[in-house]
């Protein structure tokens, strides 16, 4: 198969057949899961960090490596370093834009072919606390440009420090 046809692949069928939908997305401009351009917080050449498309909470965000790595195993401590770093912050910046009550962080790096990042999922204090929240329905993103602005000031104001 010719790697254009794969775009006509989902991503998990991609996932299953050995190709990483992340970099395949990236190559094409957006082709597997479209354009991210108001989704995107913050990029510099280790990591990207953006608004997930299809949420289980608002707010729920995630940070990918630009290089592929399957999992944090197979990145260097210093990139794992500077993923949690950011995670934090985000977490922080999350609570006080969005008023959640707490920031869940996983990493599900678990299809044959998967592209490490890892999620912040918010918890706000009407929900019921535990592991449901990484498994609720996922909802169509709703663009709220205040609040991503807010994001990216006070992101920009950390990375600038």
């Amino acid at each position: 198969m010719e790697e254009k046809d794969l775009l006509k692949l989902s991503p998990k069928e991609l996932t299953d057949l050995g190709v990483c939908p992340t970099c395949l997305n990236r190559k094409y401009n957006g082709a597997v899961f479209g354009d991210d351009s108001q989704l995107k917080i913050y990029e510099d050449k280790d990591i990207e960090c953006l608004f997930v498309a299809n949420p289980r909470a608002v707010g729920h965000m995630m940070i990918s490596t630009q290089t592929h790595y399957h999992d944090m195993s197979e990145a260097s401590d210093e990139l794992n370093a500077k993923i949690i770093k950011f995670a934090k912050q985000f977490t922080i910046i999350l609570k006080k834009v969005y008023g959640c009550e707490r920031v869940y962080l996983c990493t599900m790096s678990d299809g044959p072919m998967n592209h490490y990042h890892v999620q912040l999922i918010p918890r706000y204090k009407n929900e019921e606390r535990g592991s449901k929240n990484f498994v609720k329905p996922r909802k169509p993103y709703v663009y709220d440009e205040t609040k991503v602005n807010k994001v990216k000031e006070l992101i920009n104001s950390y990375v600038s420090q």
